[in-house]
């Protein structure tokens, strides 16, 4: 790229969203179902976390944290879909682009991230259950998912920077339904040969190697339970790892082949997938895993018998 080409930044950005697909409407719809059913879940699951003692163990943290980046992430995207499409407010300015690209891609990565974490406390605590307390202690937890954090913080202000050298001086409509780091640095009309390589690196880093780490920590388990004598206590692990699997599958299959396919994609399949991983797993999550869990079950029903107590005494 020439030094002296003055750098072209566009005032504002179009989000083009669906194209040619009719009663699309009823699709935003769903989506927002979908955030409505997530947020109440995933609500209800923080409150009884916050306010149930017996649930303040390393286990619950990577919950905690996991429910936290679902409301976050899904509460960052889908309100925002619905103000750009129902209401028509597809300008979105370059720097608020590049806020909103961060933060869907950062969520992105936590959800990766945390499926990771959790996969590493049932290895733990299925492989060396005596050593389970020890190794997996609060404060090793807390310092896992601080790491997350600050690894998701980094590799996404690495991502979403290197979009800021590039000159927009001919199209400034992005062809998916939110500021999509693909569809908006293929806009620019310099080099943007660091960014097909960022595009193809961090993916890598942040859903490879994640997904690795969990088919590895799932091989294990499958060994560890394959000497377990007790057919009970091997089906109770076999359920709880099951569960979680299935939330592996349901986040991964469409980012993963989203991702892989990313240039040839089209613009309408590449929309729902990214959506639907979006939006699908928060809503899944606490039904699937969260309040199947013994824990959680326990503590419902001590809330639902004091809400009984309560409103006995008030009789």
């Amino acid at each position: 790229m020439d030094s002296n080409m003055t750098i072209v930044r566009p005032a504002y950005f179009v989000i083009s969203g669906f194209s040619g697909i009719p009663h699309v409407n009823y699709y935003y719809l769903f989506l927002l179902l979908l955030y409505i059913v997530s947020v109440v879940e995933n609500g209800m699951v923080m409150a009884l976390i916050c306010l149930d003692q017996s649930l303040k163990t390393p286990k619950y943290i990577a919950v905690f944290n996991l429910v936290f980046v679902d409301v976050v992430g899904s509460s960052a995207l889908v309100p925002k879909v619905i103000d750009t499409f129902w209401f028509d407010h597809r300008y979105i300015s370059y720097s608020n682009c590049l806020t909103y690209a961060f933060f869907y891609y950062l969520i992105l990565t936590m959800q990766s991230l945390n499926l990771a974490l959790l996969s590493f406390d049932r290895l733990i605590a299925i492989t060396f259950p005596l050593r389970y307390q020890i190794i997996v202690s609060l404060k090793t937890m807390f310092s896992l998912v601080a790491a997350c954090w600050i690894i998701a913080i980094l590799i996404n202000l690495i991502d979403v920077g290197l979009v800021t050298p590039l000159s927009f001086c001919r199209s400034v409509v992005i062809n998916s339904y939110f500021c999509d780091h693909g569809p908006l640095y293929r806009l620019a009309c310099n080099d943007y040969r660091p960014n097909d390589i960022i595009s193809i690196v961090v993916p890598f880093f942040i859903l490879w190697i994640p997904l690795l780490f969990i088919l590895i920590s799932y091989l294990c388990i499958g060994a560890a339970l394959a000497i377990i004598a007790g057919a009970q206590d091997r089906m109770k692990a076999f359920k709880t790892c099951s569960a979680h699997l299935m939330l592996v599958i349901i986040y991964y299959l469409p980012i993963l082949v989203t991702f892989s396919v990313a240039a040839k994609m089209p613009r309408n399949a590449r929309i729902i997938s990214l959506s639907l991983a979006a939006v699908m797993p928060p809503a899944l999550n606490p039904l699937i895993y969260v309040l199947q869990t013994q824990e959680i079950k326990l503590s419902l029903k001590k809330v639902f018998k004091r809400m009984r107590q309560s409103k006995i005494a008030l009789k």
